[in-house]
């Protein structure tokens, strides 16, 4: 799958005024988020739209249209020509749908990459009355009943699913997969005890680790986490080199003229670097990154690599 750099040769037919870098932006900014609300995307995304609106000097307001594993949205979004819509890209829907789903609903050609934003540690959470105390013991307990314990997942080829069954081939254990249609529903199932475990985006769940209502045996990070010290990662539970990290970053429609482009990139890394965005992502163990378009467009495409060979082995299939 290739991502569009650049959109030159779409912004040399556009009128002067609208590629004009001091004119953009010249109305409130959508700034769509493929999931529901709740998860870990609409952290990010909040946290930079709220620092984006003061570089920008107008709107930025983020609007949750979930559906499809993040097609639905990226559809409508790839065909947005207003100027003004921009998306939250995702693991998900950049790394593992091209490769899932045999056809996509648009042209991963229609976006450029803008800048990535943030990544977020995975953890494995499960609820606080199952008999497990860390990974090694939910690893016992999973072998030991193949196939009873279920995990969710904000949906199928969401990081989340995809973060668990990298952890079941790693570990050579069976849990069943139960996908939900967004982080939040699957959080209301976990602490309802209707289901086991999860893999979720540190900003979703880190208050309800905080208050106990969760219980995490384990961080995908490489190593721990300053704000959970005690929970070891999956890799010093027995598993060394593993590691499972969620990321967001910013796209665009490749309609979208090119000063505009470099505008909101340069606008996007200062933005999720400016102290009230960092003072949000860290309480929540998110990372702030920023960067160039180029910068983002490599990291997608090493990405695929990485995740292309793990959804074949696991046979992970869309909804």
């Amino acid at each position: 799958m290739r991502i569009a750099t650049a959109a030159s040769a779409f912004a040399g037919g556009l009128p002067l005024f609208a590629r004009a870098q001091a004119a953009w932006p010249s109305k409130a900014i959508r700034f769509v988020v493929p999931f529901a609300p709740g998860g870990s995307s609409e952290i990010v995304a909040r946290a930079a739209a709220s620092e984006l609106q003061k570089i920008l000097g107008q709107s930025v307001y983020v609007d949750n249209k979930p559906g499809g594993a993040g097609n639905v949205a990226m559809g409508e979004v790839a065909r947005a020509d207003d100027q003004h819509t921009i998306i939250l890209g995702h693991i998900g829907t950049l790394a593992v749908n091209p490769y899932i789903f045999d056809k996509l609903p648009y042209d991963p050609k229609a976006f450029t990459p803008v800048s990535l934003l943030a990544k977020v540690p995975s953890l494995y959470v499960v609820r606080p009355d199952l008999p497990v105390k860390n990974l090694k013991e939910f690893i016992a307990l999973a072998k030991s009943k193949p196939g009873q314990l279920n995990y969710g997942s904000a949906g199928n080829g969401s990081a989340g699913h995809l973060a668990f069954e990298y952890l079941k081939m790693a570990s050579d254990t069976f849990v069943t997969h139960v996908p939900y249609r967004g982080t939040g529903p699957q959080l209301t199932d976990l602490m309802g005890g209707r289901l086991e475990a999860a893999a979720v985006g540190a900003p979703a769940v880190m208050q309800f680790i905080k208050t106990g209502k969760l219980r995490c045996i384990a961080t995908g990070t490489p190593q721990r986490l300053a704000q959970l010290p005690d929970v070891p990662t999956v890799a010093e539970q027995g598993f060394p080199g593993f590691e499972m990290t969620q990321w967001y970053g910013l796209l665009a429609p490749s309609s979208m003229a090119k000063a505009s482009i470099d505008k909101l990139a340069a606008a996007s890394a200062r933005a999720i670097k400016e102290p009230a965005a960092l003072k949000l992502l860290e309480g929540e163990a998110a990372i702030a990154v920023g960067g160039t378009p180029a910068e983002f467009a490599k990291f997608i495409e090493l990405e695929q690599q990485r995740w292309k060979p793990v959804i074949a082995r696991a046979k992970i299939k869309p909804d």
